[in-house]
């Protein structure tokens, strides 16, 4: 018994502390995981909406950017879940009339792939509204339920109106175009004896050519709850998809131009992937070693001069400021490789 109890002992003193260490309680949230890489940072081109041009004039009275809408609803709805990180609209838009882009390029993958290296995101969504209208439902003809078929355009206060919305969405790899994933989007609203504009408490229309529909007025019309239901469906589907996209790796080389008082001017730009606030390491070569038997250069070495931050970037150079170190000359090379 004795010696059973010496063990006993033994056991407890050197059994590891993790072991003895209780299982969280219940309700009581486990130690976070430490997050695996950056998010993957996507942009959204507006949506295109040639396909429901003439139903959208009649239902609104004028052209609206219904396509601009969807856009701008879905940002919210990803931004909101955090799976990716998604390019500010003002930064798309700069880029977008640095380039000329036009709105017959926004279903384009190809135009889209070039705008997203130019952003230096790991993918760029581009899509389409497939359906954006209603059908109405009179049951006053002839005292008994008549049949669906005729367009909902508001204002006719029909018995009963149905809202339908239908989008679809394409991830695009910014490299070779290619299609990396898909996601679709469709949803109904239907109430009685009002119209797809109707039921928006205090909804007052539109300006500019633009609705809000991320705006809760909007959203409490029949078409808004419609609009509201078929993008979160698709922002579901993106958020998905996001095992499909790779976080590309960018290494960026070039060398000082010129240096200008505080100014170091570097022949690499937006085109190469530097974007404002990157950093670079600046390099000298000291030696150069030659193959005896070709005489070509095979090695360079060098030595560290310091690092230089991004301050303005265009398409084919950049300007930075000194983080660390001085003296820097024309033709220092520099580098960074970021995510």
């Amino acid at each position: 018994m004795k010696r059973l109890l010496m063990f006993a002992l033994l056991l407890a003193i050197f059994v590891p502390l993790e072991a003895q260490t209780p299982p969280p309680a219940a309700g009581q949230a486990a130690t976070p995981a430490v997050p695996q890489g950056r998010k993957k940072r996507v942009a959204i081109l507006d949506f295109d909406y040639g396909t429901v041009h003439s139903s959208i004039a009649a239902l609104f009275g004028s052209d609206v950017d219904v396509g601009k809408g969807i856009t701008d609803l879905l940002v919210k709805y990803l931004v909101k879940d955090g799976t990716y990180s998604v390019i500010e609209r003002k930064a798309l838009d700069k880029i977008m009339a640095e380039q000329n882009f036009s709105n017959s390029d926004r279903a384009n993958p190809t135009s889209a792939a070039k705008l997203g290296k130019l952003l230096g995101v790991d993918a760029i969504i581009v899509g389409s509204i497939t359906q954006f209208g209603g059908e109405t439902k009179n049951t006053n003809v002839g005292g008994v339920g008549g049949g669906f078929g005729k367009i909902g355009l508001g204002g006719f206060g029909q018995k009963k109106t149905k809202a339908i919305v239908a989008i679809d969405a394409r991830i695009v790899d910014i490299d070779t175009a290619e299609i990396l994933g898909v996601a679709d989007g469709k949803a109904e609203s239907q109430r009685q004896s009002t119209s797809l504009l109707g039921g928006g408490g205090g909804w007052s229309g539109f300006g500019g050519g633009n609705v809000d529909f991320g705006s809760s007025n909007f959203q409490e019309t029949i078409i808004g709850e419609a609009v509201a239901k078929a993008t979160e469906q698709l922002s579901t589907g993106l958020i998905a998809n996001n095992g499909k996209l790779q976080a590309r790796v960018i290494t960026v080389e070039g060398l000082v131009a010129a240096v200008e008082g505080s100014d170091i001017v570097l022949n690499v730009g937006g085109k190469n992937g530097l974007r404002p606030g990157q950093q670079l390491a600046v390099q000298r070569v000291t030696k150069e070693i030659k193959d005896p038997a070709t005489g070509k250069v095979i090695r360079r070495m060098s030595t560290q001069v310091g690092t230089i931050e991004v301050t303005d970037v265009d398409d084919t150079s950049s300007v930075a400021k000194s983080v660390a170190g001085t003296g820097f000359k024309v033709g220092d090379m520099v580098k960074t490789t970021t995510q």
